[in-house]
């Protein structure tokens, strides 16, 4: 662990990490399946500080406190649904005349739902599932430059510019607003606390694995195409690398890790080993053929590699002896899947969540 926070993520702050919530509005919602939609604030800082805005879709019918899959979204909450009643609030856009930083707009009304097919809102309903998430340029814009934007502008002393070469990047703050998400699911008597699983994609995916190696409370992680600086052995040196990571996204990682670029051989750890933090939890990794830039192959051993630690717990790895074939999963305490297609979240994907967490998170594992 230590490691991992000197080296690649970065160390992250204690304390400042109590919020002023507000519940903005609660409404029933009769689409396709039953729904109740709550939607939060969470404040940081002072009155100009950072704000989240948490969306969280409960079923309506549930016989008791829901589990809910908790995860970052990329384009702003109105993206996850077509839902008219979800709020508005400005996410962060290239803007031609800003150059290589990002600018903040109010998105339009034509761009509800864009995204709804990566989440499956009424899929997750029906199986009687919540769903919360966060716009992620809520924590802190995806640029790097955007640090005073975001909440790791709280935790600078007032003679810092910036952070010490061993302390935390973007990923890392990302997995921070996870936790906070988490902070108040476990006071809302609709959630089963005990029974909140992490999802992340792609560069969402590396900083839900990091949340979830800090964070004990989430019961069941789930890593879709992360990647390079994820699930994928960084050995390999295969698709996204780290000196791609470094250069394109230095804002990602920690400085200490710019120390590997073209050098993933003096790495003191690789992935597998970040995999299993999660341990003895339930980890899901899944990649997909047309993301070669994910490193299918790596994601796999990654997750064979993460085995061991897992059954130090009495837990399953993957126990396999080779990759699966497509749209073969394998469904221990380790699970792994690769699907056709590119980069993306499918429908195909979230039906192997849904029953991975059935598996693991189902009513016969719910807690009285």
């Amino acid at each position: 662990m230590k490691l991992f926070e000197t080296q690649m993520f970065g160390r992250t702050p204690a304390g400042r990490t109590a919020a002023r919530i507000q519940v903005m509005s609660e409404a029933a919602q009769a689409g396709e399946v039953k729904a109740l939609r709550k939607q939060v604030t969470l404040a940081f800082g002072g009155p100009d500080g950072p704000t989240l805005h948490l969306l969280l879709y409960l079923p309506a019918n549930a016989p008791g406190p829901a589990p809910v899959f908790l995860g970052l979204n990329f384009g702003g909450n109105h993206t996850v649904a077509s839902d008219p009643g979800i709020a508005l609030h400005d996410t962060w856009v290239h803007d031609a005349n800003a150059g290589a930083r990002l600018v903040r707009r109010m998105p339009v009304e034509s761009s509800r739902g864009s995204n709804a097919s990566a989440w499956q809102v009424p899929k997750l309903l029906a199986r009687g599932y919540g769903l919360a998430t966060i716009y992620y340029g809520d924590i802190e814009p995806d640029f790097d430059g955007g640090l005073p934007y975001g909440v790791r502008g709280l935790f600078l002393k007032p003679d810092q510019t910036r952070f010490d070469d061993d302390e935390w990047g973007a990923l890392a703050a990302w997995g921070w607003g996870l936790s906070r998400a988490m902070d108040y699911l476990a006071t809302d008597a609709a959630v089963d606390a005990h029974r909140v699983a992490l999802i992340g994609h792609s560069r969402l995916g590396k900083a839900a694995l990091w949340a979830s190696a800090l964070d004990p409370r989430f019961a069941l992680v789930i890593s879709n195409e992360s990647g390079e600086g994820g699930a994928a052995l960084s050995r390999r040196d295969y698709g996204e690398t780290i000196e791609h990571l470094n250069v394109a996204f230095p804002h990602w990682y920690c400085r200490n890790y710019r120390q590997y670029t073209g050098h993933p051989e003096r790495l003191p750890f690789d992935s597998h080993e970040l995999l299993a933090l999660t341990a003895p939890r339930p980890l899901y990794v899944a990649s997909a053929e047309g993301d070669q830039g994910s490193d299918p192959k790596g994601e796999f051993l990654g997750a064979l590699h993460a085995g061991p630690v897992y059954r130090l717990f009495g837990k399953q790895g993957l126990d396999a002896a080779e990759m699966p074939s497509l749209h073969q999963p394998i469904m221990h305490d380790i699970g792994y899947h690769i699907r056709a297609g590119k980069h993306d979240v499918t429908d195909y994907d979230w039906e192997q969540y849904l029953r991975f967490a059935d598996l693991h998170l189902g009513e016969a594992q719910r807690k009285p």
